[in-house]
This record gives structure tokens, sequence and C-alpha cells, in this order.
């Protein structure tokens, strides 16, 4: 009898993620097991503990891992904006949705699954705080830049991420059916453009 493999690849941890994000593309967080996972992968039951104390310590590390890639999303936006505030703010809405649209169940976990008593000092907090930070802090250049009008500047950068998170779920939810592919990042684009105007200030 062939003796079943304890790593795949050399990174079991990186194989029980991938088994996991697999296995959550057609099952809610809730009913997933690290014993499911686990056979996925292809190695014992009692594997992913090397790795993960819990459920829970796993979909942390899959929002972990789908916010870094999330931040690459809005830093490329930028990135292609020049860094030009108004022009940033509108590329990095419809990175955002791009992003849930190419990884949707990453998303759906890093806005879900993981848990809401995540310690402040942890590196999924640090590295999701990371990805708001780049709202905030474009918002804060439009306002030095006198483009934006004066006012918390989290508080605006909330108001806009709240707008972009509400189209994403409504686009993989499929309820917006009639707007798929390029034509749900046209509307996403026409839509961002029209929410900043309520930021701006009128001589910009």
């Amino acid at each position: 009898m062939a003796k079943r493999q304890t790593y795949h690849h050399g990174d079991l941890r990186q194989a029980l993620l991938t088994a996991a994000v697999e296995l959550l593309k057609t099952k809610d967080a809730k009913s997933l097991s690290l014993r499911e996972v686990a056979r996925a992968a292809g190695v014992s039951h009692t594997a992913p503990y090397r790795h993960f104390e819990d459920k829970a310590a796993l979909l942390a590390a899959i929002a972990q891992e789908g916010f870094i890639e999330f931040g690459k999303y809005l830093q490329a936006a930028v990135a292609e904006a020049n860094a030009q505030p108004i022009e940033s703010l509108q590329a990095t809405g419809v990175a955002y949705v791009r992003y849930a649209l190419d990884y949707p169940t990453h998303f759906r976990v890093m806005f879900g699954s993981f848990p809401s008593n995540e310690p402040a000092n942890s590196e999924l907090s640090s590295v999701s705080r990371g990805t708001f930070q780049i709202l905030v802090d474009l918002i804060k250049a439009g306002q030095a830049a006198e483009l934006i009008k004066a006012a918390d500047p989290e508080f605006l950068a909330l108001e806009k991420w709240a707008m972009v998170h509400g189209l994403s779920m409504l686009l993989l939810d499929g309820m917006l059916a009639t707007k798929q592919g390029e034509k749900a990042i046209e509307l996403v684009q026409a839509l961002v453009k029209d929410n900043l105007t309520n930021i701006m200030l009128k001589s910009s």
C-alpha cells in the first residue's frame, strides 16, 4: 500500500488553503470542516493542525491571502491613475469590484467569514486596515489639493467603500443579472464617477 504523502508540493499550508477555497466555491463557510479540507488536500485529518488551530484560523488565513491580493489591485489602480486623487478614487472603485468578480470566494470570506473579534494586532487586521487606508490616503490627498470637501476622511472613505461593496455583492449574488462582464464594469465606472461628485468641491 502506497504511503500517503504528508505534504503537497512541499507546502502543506498552501495546499490546505487551496483545497479550502475550492470547497468554498460550492458550500458555505459554516459547514466547512478541517477534516473535509484535509481529505480534499489528500492529507491526514490531523495534518491541518500543524498550521491552523481551528477552522476560524484557516478562514482568517484565506481572508488574509485575499486582502493581500486585493491590496495589489488597489495599488495598481492608483499607479495607473498616476496617483491623481480623483482619478485614483475612480480607479480604485472599479478595481474593488473587479477583485470581487475575479476572486468571489476570497471576497466572501474576507467580508463575512473570518471572526469579527480578530485581534487588532493580528496580521489579518493589519493587512485589511491597510487596504482601507489606501482609500483614506487618497481622500486626504484630494483634500490637500482642494479637490475634495473638508470632512473626516475616514468617514468619506467608508461611504465610498460601502457603495462599491454593495455593488460588488449585488453582482456576485446575481441581482444585476443583465450586467455581466464589461457591461458590469461600465455600470460600476458610471456609478463610481457619479458618486464621487458628492464629495468633490464645486470648483473642481
